[in-house]
């Protein structure tokens, strides 16, 4: 008979991601081990290995949950009927909220793809994609001639945009004299002065 899943399944699964992401994130990847990620989490490994079968499917989830509910943020916010700017720095604002308190699932997204087999590296880049098109489409609108096939300066100037939101962690203090606002309002204003240098 098989075993059904108890009404806290999704809850449990989510905490032990958050567990896991955090050792993932300051062990490493090749260190930490299914024995310190149940530690961590305060369960068994069998009760881990109910959930995830190996580090490898740990991973995989953490980063492919981390990226769906960006994306899902970011369609969410995406309004179309805004002013350019105001659409483009409010998605810079969600991806930077998304950010808020995810510093571990961040790292282990950056510092993962090897471990990752091409099944779930192809999942994920196709979540990357749909996260990159949402902003790479309103900065075309923004300055359509960063695409013109014999110079295609598109992708690299949203990319750069990326970095600017990517390693915010790295540097980010809540409760400082810059407010997660203020960095989006800059970020925003940094990409789309800049572009118009761009030729």
């Amino acid at each position: 008979m098989a075993r059904t899943r108890a009404n806290d399944f999704e809850e449990k699964r989510h905490g032990l991601l958050l567990n896991a992401a955090h050792v993932f994130a300051t062990q490493g990847m090749e260190k930490a081990s299914m024995s310190q990620i149940a530690r961590e989490a305060g369960v068994s490994k069998a009760l881990l290995y109910h959930y995830y079968p190996s580090k490898e499917a740990l991973i995989f989830a953490i980063i492919a949950s981390h990226l769906e509910a960006l994306d899902a943020a970011l369609a969410e916010a995406d309004d179309p009927g805004l002013e350019h700017k105001a659409r483009l720095e409010k998605l810079v604002m969600t991806v930077l909220n998304e950010y808020r308190g995810a510093d571990d699932q961040h790292k282990v997204q950056l510092n993962a793809a090897p471990a990752l087999s091409p099944e779930q590296t192809k999942q994920i880049r196709a979540l990357e994609r749909s996260i990159v098109g949402r902003f790479s489409a309103v900065i075309r609108e923004i300055h359509p001639e960063l695409d013109r096939p014999e110079r295609p300066l598109l992708m690299p100037v949203t990319m750069s945009l990326f970095g600017m939101m990517n390693w915010v962690y790295m540097w980010f203090r809540e409760g400082g004299k810059i407010t997660r606002e203020d960095y989006a309002e800059m970020a925003t204003t940094l990409l789309l002065e800049g572009v118009k240098a761009v030729r």
